[in-house]
């Protein structure tokens, strides 16, 4: 390891909060899981459990690991972590069918006085149904990605502790939106037919592509606080700028293109039996307020 780097590491210190918050989330999980498990084991088979897993632990190299003492020397870095909390962690976490393990994993007494009632008051109803609709998903996901590429912007995340953490909060959450309508999470009900869920991929692959392409393309250095960083991996500050524009355009590209062949595969494929939108038919004996 290089002077540089141990320098950066030796004045980096782990976030204790985001660490313990996603410890306590996985073991939450973990024990609604195998309670569900245990009652209805055909409908919360183990990959379920893995993909959640992978995706905290994608969210914990993200934010809560060495990885992000980088993220202010090497826009490469920083470009990692994005593409972490907007094309990887969503989906594995929204594989992991999180609503029913989670209500299960709470304590039951938080869940029946207070959770439960706020999940069924009608406003927060009513803004789920909104923020879950598939053309509101894309737009938030598209605004977010592109308006915190921009210069000022990005300059202003790197700069002040605060607003990076809301940066990456704003990524993480229009991007669980964006792919909300591609995995339907257990037990939610599909808003538009399944078939134009690999066009509406097509078409999310144009924001991640736009800005890695500028990025890419640009002949100067769009963010002027890394001419102060110290260099990393021998490279130039405006080759870190090419070398992340494309990690951003072509992960961008294969995250959209992988899940947009296999719905298509799997719609083309005849079908014994008919299932819900999420791909798992309701658990018999579940209380209706969670299917």
């Amino acid at each position: 390891m290089s002077p540089t780097a141990q320098s950066i590491l030796a004045e980096w210190s782990a976030p204790v909060v985001i660490n313990v918050t996603i410890l306590l989330t996985a073991l939450c999980y973990l024990r609604g899981w195998f309670s569900l498990r245990f009652a209805f084991p055909a409908f919360f088979p183990a990959w379920r459990l893995v993909a959640f897993l992978s995706g905290l632990f994608s969210l914990w190299i993200a934010i809560g690991s060495p990885l992000s003492a980088f993220d202010e020397a090497s826009l490469s870095v920083h470009m990692v972590q994005h593409i972490l909390l907007m094309l990887a962690i969503p989906p594995l976490v929204l594989l992991g069918a999180p609503a029913l393990p989670l209500l299960h994993g709470l304590p039951q007494w938080f869940v029946r006085i207070t959770l439960g009632p706020f999940l069924r008051w009608a406003p927060v109803q009513s803004l789920g149904t909104l923020f879950t609709h598939p053309l509101v998903c894309w737009i938030l996901a598209a605004i977010a990605l592109v308006l915190w590429h921009i210069p000022s912007a990005f300059e202003l995340a790197l700069r002040f502790d605060s607003w990076h953490e809301i940066e990456h909060a704003c990524f993480l959450s229009t991007s669980l939106l964006f792919w909300w309508p591609v995995i339907q999470p257990f037990p939610s009900e599909a808003r538009w037919p399944r078939w134009s869920m690999p066009l509406y991929l097509f078409l999310g692959m144009f924001p991640s592509g736009a800005v890695g392409a500028f990025l890419v393309f640009c002949d100067r250095v769009l963010y002027r606080s890394y001419d102060e960083a110290p260099r990393l991996f021998g490279m130039t500050v405006l080759e870190d700028q090419i070398l992340a524009g494309s990690l951003m355009w072509v992960f961008g590209i294969f995250a959209c293109i992988i899940p947009a062949v296999f719905i298509t595969l799997k719609l083309l494929s005849p079908r014994e039996i008919q299932v819900n939108s999420s791909g798992l038919a309701s658990p018999p004996g579940l209380p209706t307020q969670m299917r």
